[in-house]
C-alpha cells in the first residue's frame, strides 16, 4: 500500500509553509521598523501579499497604510477593484487606508517631465512619484509583491533590501540573511524595501489565490477584447493605445497575467475564464509573465535592474 502524499494536501502544505515564511517576515517588519508602509496596484501579487499582512495581525486592523502608484494609465478594472478592497467590510469596518501617489500630479507640479516614449508609457516616471512619496509618508520600510521568479535584476534582492537616502539600490552592497536572519538596522533618510514573496512563483500565487478564494479585477481571466499586436505584444484598444498604420485590430479572447501601466502591459491568447484553466495555462508557460508581456522590460537585458538602481521597486 502506497504512503505517498496526495498531491494536493502537499501542494496546500507547501503553500502554508511560504504563507507562514511571510507573515514571519511582515512581523519581523513591523517589530524592527518604525513606519511600514505596503505598495499595493492591484495586481495578483499585491492581491495576496495584503491578505497576509492581514493575516499576520488578525484581529487587530492593519496597522499601516497601503500606497498605490497611479500612472494614470491604469485599466479601468483595476481601479474598481482597488475600490472595493479598501471599502469597509464586516471584519475590517474602517476599511483600509489608502494613498493615492499620482504621476500625472508629479507632472503637473514639475517634478517629471511628461513621458518621451513613443508608446507614452509613464512606467519609468514612476519612480520619482514613488519616492516622493516614501518621503512625504516619512516611510521607513515598503513591503512589494516582488518575486524572484520574475525577471534577472530581481532575482538578486534579499529579502529586506536596503536603499540609500536617495531610495537608490546597490545590489553590490546588499545585507546577508543567514538562517532567514533580517537586519532592518537603518540611519536616519535610510530605508529597506521588503519582499516576503521572494519565494513564491507565479504558479504559487495562483494556487494560493485558489486556496483562499481571492477575488481579482476581471483582467486576470479570459474575455473578448479589441487588440492589436506590436513588436510581439497584444495590446488593448484604449484611449492611450492606438493602433498605428499598418496595425490591424482584431476581437479576441484575451487575459492578462501582469498589471501596470495598459500602454506596453500586453495580453496572452487564452480561454481561460476560471481560476483552475489559469493554473493549468501557467503549469504549462515555459515564458515568465514579464518577458512574454511587459514591453518595458524588452528595452535591454538589464533594463529592470537599471530601474531598480534609481530608486524603481
Amino acid at each position: 500500500m502506497s504512503t505517498a502524499t496526495p498531491e494536493p494536501i502537499a501542494a496546500v502544505d507547501e503553500l502554508r509553509v511560504l504563507e507562514a515564511e511571510a507573515v514571519h517576515i511582515i512581523r519581523e517588519v513591523a517589530a524592527e521598523l518604525e513606519r511600514p508602509v505596503l505598495l499595493f496596484s492591484g495586481g495578483k501579487d499585491s492581491i495576496v501579499l495584503l491578505r497576509l499582512a492581514e493575516k499576520a495581525f488578525r484581529p487587530s486592523p492593519l496597522p499601516f497604510p497601503i500606497l498605490h502608484v497611479d500612472t494614470g494609465h491604469n485599466f479601468p478594472e483595476v481601479i474598481d477593484f482597488r475600490g472595493r478592497r479598501v471599502a469597509p467590510t464586516a471584519e475590517n469596518p474602517d476599511g483600509i487606508e489608502l494613498i493615492v501617489a499620482s504621476v500625472q500630479e508629479s507632472i503637473d507640479a514639475g517634478r517629471v517631465a511628461e513621458s518621451t516614449e513613443s508608446s507614452g508609457s509613464r512606467n519609468r516616471l514612476q519612480t520619482r512619484t514613488l519616492l516622493d512619496a516614501l518621503e512625504a509618508g516619512n516611510f521607513d520600510a515598503a513591503f512589494g509583491g516582488a518575486r524572484r521568479d520574475e525577471e534577472r535584476a530581481r532575482a538578486k534582492e534579499r529579502v529586506f533590501s536596503f536603499r540609500n537616502e536617495f531610495g537608490q539600490w546597490d545590489p553590490r552592497a546588499q545585507r546577508p540573511e543567514p538562517w532567514s536572519l533580517y537586519n532592518g538596522r537603518i540611519r536616519r533618510g535610510e530605508s529597506v524595501r521588503v519582499f516576503p514573496l521572494s519565494n513564491w512563483t507565479e504558479l504559487d500565487i495562483w494556487r494560493y489565490i485558489e486556496l483562499e478564494g481571492l477575488e481579482l479585477p476581471p483582467i486576470y481571466y479570459a474575455s473578448e477584447r479589441e487588440v492589436f499586436e506590436r513588436d510581439g505584444i497584444l495590446l488593448a484598444v484604449s484611449e492611450f493605445t492606438q493602433p498605428r498604420a499598418g496595425e490591424t485590430v482584431n476581437r479576441e479572447w484575451v487575459r492578462y497575467r501582469t498589471v501596470g501601466d495598459l500602454t506596453i502591459t500586453g495580453a496572452v491568447r487564452s480561454r481561460a475564464t476560471e481560476i483552475h484553466d489559469v493554473i493549468a495555462e501557467i503549469s504549462a508557460a515555459t515564458v515568465s509573465e514579464r518577458g512574454e508581456t511587459r514591453a518595458d522590460d524588452r528595452t535591454s537585458a538589464a533594463a529592470m535592474e537599471d530601474r531598480k538602481k534609481e530608486g524603481y521597486f
